[in-house]
């Protein structure tokens, strides 16, 4: 991977999408087609967001105690997987370094739980880093990772909105993303998000702008925390209760061999 991305063009082709299609030709068909954009205006987009609404995902930011989660997560990719991801076919040892060098205090790492809290899905904002050619200004590096049984369900997409949001609400105006031109889906996500992608062989570097934060943007951000922190709890909570359960049936069924066998 380059030590630095090229320099952020003036502005964006006319077609980015488009054309980033064209290009991505090459790797053959796009397994997972994005689906069609709605349209009818006001009223269409009213019903986007009832329907996003109506499938609300549970996004959770992550702290230090849940890096052994982190690490559970990024060892369960398959090799192909940790290849797109890190840019490298990393290995097992790599990926502890990498999940142990994570700063929570400066970094942001949010995550998608399943029901028995596994965590199926993972992004890493990184800030800190100096937009090219303007040394004022910083950005923030998004990365994700998907586990397999959990992928088409548009989850990557959805941590990439969550990190936006994120960062906007940090006064940070450009989410900067670095993957390999074979890696479909993460391009795909920045290109319908309207982010100016360049390719530098089997690199690629993209740029999405930002809006400045607004007061929606924080109550959005602070709604979908505690939400989301209820959702974790909830899963928890069945979690516990499930093995409480299971316990006295263990127990039950040893009580009833016991004597089954005493009456033998």
């Amino acid at each position: 991977m380059p030590s630095k991305p090229p320099s952020a063009p003036a502005a964006p082709p006319a077609d980015p999408a488009t054309d980033w299609d064209h290009e991505l030709s090459v790797f053959g068909p796009d397994p997972h087609p994005p689906a069609a954009e709605p349209s009818g205006g006001a009223l269409a987009s009213a019903r986007a967001a009832l329907g996003r609404l109506a499938t609300w995902v549970p996004i959770r930011s992550l702290a230090r105690r849940h890096r052994h989660r982190i690490i559970d997560h990024l060892l369960a990719l398959e090799d192909r997987d940790r290849y797109l991801r890190f840019g490298y076919p990393a290995s097992d040892e790599q990926i502890r370094k990498y999940a142990l060098s994570i700063d929570f205090a400066r970094d942001e790492v949010l995550g998608i739980f399943s029901r028995r809290l596994q965590l199926v899905a993972m992004a890493h904002l990184a800030y800190g880093q100096p937009v090219p050619g303007d040394p004022n200004r910083t950005m923030a590096e998004f990365g994700v990772s998907v586990l397999p049984q959990s992928r088409g369900r548009g989850l990557g997409r959805r941590l990439f909105d969550a990190a936006a949001l994120h960062a906007r609400n940090r006064g940070i105006d450009t989410l900067f993303i670095h993957a390999l031109s074979e890696n479909r889906p993460m391009l795909r996500i920045a290109t319908a998000a309207g982010a100016i992608v360049e390719r530098d062989g089997g690199e690629s570097a993209a740029w999405l702008r930002l809006p400045p934060e607004t007061f929606g943007s924080q109550v959005e951000q602070a709604l979908e925390r505690h939400l989301s922190e209820l959702d974790f709890q909830f899963k928890r909570q069945a979690q516990v209760l499930s093995g409480f359960v299971d316990s006295v049936a263990e127990v039950k069924a040893h009580f009833d061999a016991s004597g089954r066998a005493a009456k033998e």
